[in-house]
């Protein structure tokens, strides 16, 4: 997709999104009010972001196996752990609302699809301490790297799998009867995507949290996002352009929600 359009697609959205005011659904205003426009500091957030600081001045030069979408800033094949911090990883903003949604939701256990270097991973499991955390890499340098910060870190109760998500998800979903909270942050192309959707559906509940990344990546993922909205399992869903949430609660209305963030 041509930054043109993500331009457009951007500016679209903040025009005719909402913000708290006018939700008529209970659950979403709270998820909006309590959890989205949360600006409150947390300690946690230095911690992790710590993290990342050590990240971006770490100048090793790793082999990246790309076996997704790849990259709309380097698709080099070496990459310094530097940069790859700079490109790759989610901002701080961002991934701050990871955590947020994930303390929000109270998971017994979380997948994530697409470690990178581990930051996401992080705040997730400081969200959830009690949490198993099952996160897919399928590059083994970066997914080296991600160790090395979860031990720094001091988390042990993260599982970290690696190889093509096609491949290793299947046998995470295994493990779980049922799933409480995924990420999936990985391998940006429409099917894939409507793929690894379709295979944690058989295992969602009532509570289960659905995210989904980049879903304004490219046309495909566009396509994608609006087919998993329309899917008939699908309750409800809140669109904040860089992510999409999706919620299986009965007893709700369907409806999608575009919201600023």
């Amino acid at each position: 997709m041509s930054k043109l359009t993500f331009t457009k697609d951007f500016l679209f959205h903040r025009f005719t999104s909402k913000n708290r005011h006018g939700l008529h659904s209970p659950f979403i205003y709270r998820l909006v009010d309590e959890v989205i426009y949360d600006n409150k500091h947390s300690d946690i957030y230095d911690k992790v972001e710590a993290q990342r600081d050590h990240l971006l001045i770490d100048d090793r030069f790793i082999s990246v196996t790309d076996l997704g979408a790849g990259s709309h800033v380097n698709n080099n094949r070496q990459k310094k752990i530097s940069d790859i911090t700079i490109n790759a990883l989610k901002p701080p903003k961002l991934a701050k609302l990871l955590y947020r949604l994930a303390k929000f939701a109270n998971p017994k256990s979380i997948v994530e699809l697409g470690t990178c270097l581990g930051i996401t991973t992080v705040y997730l499991q400081h969200a959830a301490p009690n949490a198993k955390v099952y996160t897919l890499e399928g590059c083994p340098q970066i997914a080296g790297v991600a160790t090395d910060v979860f031990k720094r870190s001091g988390l042990t109760n993260i599982d970290l799998v690696v190889g093509n998500f096609d491949d290793t998800l299947g046998g995470v979903l295994d493990k779980h009867q049922k799933l409480d909270f995924v990420y999936i942050d990985g391998n940006h192309q429409r099917d894939a995507t409507l793929k690894y959707f379709e295979w944690c559906l058989p295992k969602v509940h009532e509570d289960t949290m659905l995210i989904f990344d980049d879903i304004y990546w490219s046309d495909g993922m566009k396509e994608a996002w609006e087919q998993i909205k329309s899917h008939p399992q699908v309750i409800a869903t809140v669109d904040l352009f860089w992510i999409g949430l999706v919620f299986f609660k009965p007893g709700q209305a369907k409806e999608d929600f575009k919201i600023k963030f």
